[in-house]
């Protein structure tokens, strides 16, 4: 990508010359799979509210289901102007090799990179080193990012890129799931070929169903049985739960659960689902 953008010179990039740098990385990643995820509205709303706080570890953004996934994003704004969406890969900064998760937004009369560094910290660690990111750091973050608020910004899409990673059983109809291309044999040798066109994958479709009949039961459901007054039936927000398993002397992985929003004493027979899926 680096000779693209300078012509074939050996030179240092300038400011536009970086940001177009970081919009090919990811669309030429994003070109190789195509895949475009579209949420359950109801599970949309709750998954973007769902705040990311606490000790969650970024290993757990090296399960997204594709090199590069694009990512729906209805209602939410970006600089005062409508996010269609946004696409996202992993990838390494040029200046320092650390890890991080490019993000490009896909807004009306732009396309702006972002860059989250990823390490032995935090994901909120890493929001807060990109709002302090200066010098050539502060290049992965256009003007209009900086402007928009890029915590307002970033945390919905993480949250979202979240549940990608830890509920993958949620993504399609179960028929089929996203993958990364393998290699192919040809005369030449094994050889990628990029996706032939892209594929829509939609997102929590039972759940966002189930929570549809929660939020209809708490709007019409009486507080108490007649007798004894109770609790006002309500939903209870959802949040992440993060967790590390394996032996304390050998390797352990982190794991990820997304604990969607749990009626509280709502009667239904189409309860929330019970089960939450650990990921391998």
């Amino acid at each position: 990508m680096y000779p693209v953008v300078t012509n074939g010179r050996d030179v240092e990039l300038r400011e536009h010359q970086a940001l177009d740098l970081y919009r090919l990385a990811t669309l030429s990643a994003w070109r190789m799979t195509q895949g475009i995820y579209r949420f359950d509205p109801a599970v949309f709303e709750a998954i973007a509210d769902t705040p990311v706080t606490g000790d969650l570890s970024h290993e757990i953004l090296f399960r997204l289901p594709e090199w590069a996934v694009y990512v729906e994003t209805p209602g939410l704004l970006y600089a005062d102007e409508a996010l269609h969406g946004f696409f996202a890969h992993l990838d390494f900064a040029l200046d320092t090799g650390t890890a991080e998760l490019r993000l490009l937004l896909d807004a009306e009369g732009a396309l702006d990179p972002l860059a989250l560094p990823l390490g032995p910290w935090s994901l909120s660690e890493s929001i807060a080193r990109t709002l302090a990111a200066t010098g050539a750091e502060a290049v992965r973050a256009a003007p209009a990012a900086a402007g928009a608020g890029v915590r307002t910004v970033v945390k919905p899409l993480v949250s979202l890129l979240l549940y990608l990673c830890s509920q993958a059983a949620e993504i399609g109809d179960g028929t089929r799931r996203p993958a990364n291309p393998q290699p192919k044999k040809t005369k030449r040798g094994p050889r990628l070929f990029q996706a032939e066109k892209p594929t829509a994958w939609d997102v929590g479709v039972r759940l966002g169903a189930a929570l549809r009949r929660a939020y209809q039961a708490e709007q019409t459901r009486s507080p108490g049985d007649g007798t004894h007054p109770g609790p006002k039936p309500h939903i209870r927000r959802a949040h992440w739960h993060g967790f590390w398993s394996g032996p304390l002397e050998g390797q352990r992985r982190f794991g990820l659960r997304w604990l969607p929003p749990i009626a509280v004493n709502v009667e239904s027979r189409d309860e929330l689902p019970a089960t939450v899926r650990r990921v391998q």
